[in-house]
C-alpha cells in the first residue's frame, strides 16, 4: 500500500519543478511568441496558393504547435499538484484548457470551421501574457451588466422619437420617416451626428418647430447617453484594475523567510519552516486555552527546547 505521506512528497516535489518552470520568464516568451506563431499560421492559410502548396508543412507546423501547447498545460497542471483545486478557480487557466483540450474531441476534430474557430480563441490566450490587455479583456466582461441596461434605455429613447418622427414627419419624409422602423434607422444613424445637418435642413421645410425635435434628440442620443455609456466603461475598468492589483498581491504575498545559506539550507530546509511554523500555531492555540496542571507551558518548553 502506497505511503499518502510519500504521495504528498512526490506532489510538492513535482508541484515545485513545475512551478519554477512556469514562472519563469522564459517560459512565458516561450508561449506568448507560440501564440503569435499560431496565429501567423491561420493567417498563411487563407490566402489560397500558399495553402495548396505549403499544405503539408502548415499541417505539421499545426501540430507542433498544438504539442508544445499541450506540453505547456500540462506544465500548469502539474505546478498545482500540491493543490489541484486552486487551478480551476483561475478563469485563465480554465479558458486554457478548454482552448487546448478542446482540439482532441473528435466531434471538434471533424468540424474544421468549428476547429478554426477554436484556433483563433488561442490569440486571445496573449491576455494572459500582456496585464494590460487582461486588465481591458476584464473590464468589458464586467461592464455587460451595465451596457445592457444602457441599450435598454437606448432603445427605449430611439423608439420613443422614432414613434414622435413619424408622426411629425412620416408624410413629408415618407423615405426617412414612413414608418416606425424607417424612423429608428433614420435617427440611429444620426446618432453619431453624421448627417445631421442635411436633417435639420430637411426638417426646417417642413417646420421650425423641428429644430427642437432634432437637437433635443442629439443633446441626449449623442451627448448624454453616449457619456453615460463611457461613464460604466470607465467605471469597470477601475473595478478590474483592482482586481489585478489584488491578484498581484495574492501572488507575491511573502511566504516563510528562507534559511540563511549554509548547511541548513536545501529540500530540508523548507519543510523545517513549515514544522516551525506549525509549532507556533500550536503554541497560541494552547495559549488561548485554560491553563491544567501546567501542561501548555511544558509542551511550550518541550518545543522551544526542540
Amino acid at each position: 500500500m502506497t505511503d499518502p505521506r510519500q504521495s504528498g512528497r512526490g506532489r510538492m516535489k513535482l508541484a515545485a519543478r513545475c512551478r519554477v518552470a512556469t514562472e519563469a520568464p522564459a517560459f512565458g516568451a516561450v508561449v506568448f511568441c507560440l501564440i503569435l506563431l499560431n496565429a501567423a499560421l491561420m493567417g498563411a492559410e487563407t490566402y489560397s496558393g500558399l495553402a495548396a502548396e505549403y499544405q503539408r508543412l502548415l499541417r505539421t507546423a499545426e501540430q507542433c504547435c498544438l504539442a508544445l501547447f499541450s506540453l505547456e498545460m500540462l506544465l500548469r497542471i502539474g505546478a498545482f499538484a500540491d493543490r489541484p483545486k486552486a487551478f480551476f478557480r483561475d478563469p485563465w487557466n480554465l479558458f486554457d484548457l478548454a482552448v487546448v483540450a478542446s482540439a482532441f474531441v473528435p466531434f471538434v476534430r471533424e468540424n474544421t470551421t468549428l476547429l478554426r474557430l477554436l484556433r483563433l480563441a488561442r490569440v486571445l490566450r496573449t491576455a494572459r501574457f500582456l496585464p494590460h490587455l487582461r486588465i481591458l479583456l476584464i473590464a468589458v466582461g464586467r461592464s455587460l451588466p451595465g451596457t445592457a441596461s444602457f441599450l435598454f434605455v437606448g432603445g427605449l429613447v430611439l423608439y420613443v422619437y422614432a414613434m414622435v418622427g413619424w408622426v411629425c414627419f412620416a408624410e413629408s419624409d415618407p423615405g426617412h420617416y414612413g414608418s416606425v422602423g424607417r424612423a429608428m434607422l433614420t435617427l440611429f444613424l444620426l446618432t453619431t451626428l453624421d448627417g445631421l445637418t442635411d436633417a435639420v435642413r430637411a426638417g426646417l421645410q417642413i417646420s421650425r418647430l423641428s429644430i427642437l425635435y432634432y437637437a433635443s434628440y442629439a443633446l441626449l442620443a449623442s451627448f448624454v447617453l453616449v457619456n453615460v455609456l463611457i461613464g460604466v466603461v470607465l467605471n469597470s475598468l477601475d473595478e478590474a484594475r483592482e482586481i489585478e492589483d489584488a491578484a498581484n498581491r495574492e501572488r507575491k504575498r511573502p511566504g516563510p523567510p528562507p534559511a540563511p545559506a549554509g548547511p541548513g539550507t536545501g529540500p530540508g530546509a523548507d519543510v523545517r519552516d513549515r514544522i516551525a511554523t506549525a509549532r507556533r500555531a500550536l503554541d497560541e492555540i494552547e495559549a488561548s486555552l485554560p491553563a491544567q496542571d501546567g501542561r501548555p507551558r511544558r509542551l511550550e518548553a518541550s518545543h522551544s527546547g526542540s
